[in-house]
């Protein structure tokens, strides 16, 4: 049979865990970033797509 241990758990709580307030603003500020970085894709698309898919291609099969 086997025996599980059972431990209390402290009474602080879990001092690592962000409050839920400060978990919704870290991802809204990832969202910002995240569309910023999106935001500058596109322009470097519209201006020069043509070059960007360039860097891309593969050349003599390698």
């Amino acid at each position: 049979m086997s025996q599980e241990q059972i431990r209390p758990r402290p009474a602080g709580g879990d001092d690592d865990a962000p409050a839920p307030g400060q978990a919704q603003v870290k991802a809204q500020t990832q969202d910002t970033g995240l569309d910023g970085l999106l935001d500058e894709i596109d322009a470097v698309l519209e201006t020069n797509a043509e070059e960007f898919v360039k860097g891309f291609v593969q050349k003599g099969g390698q």
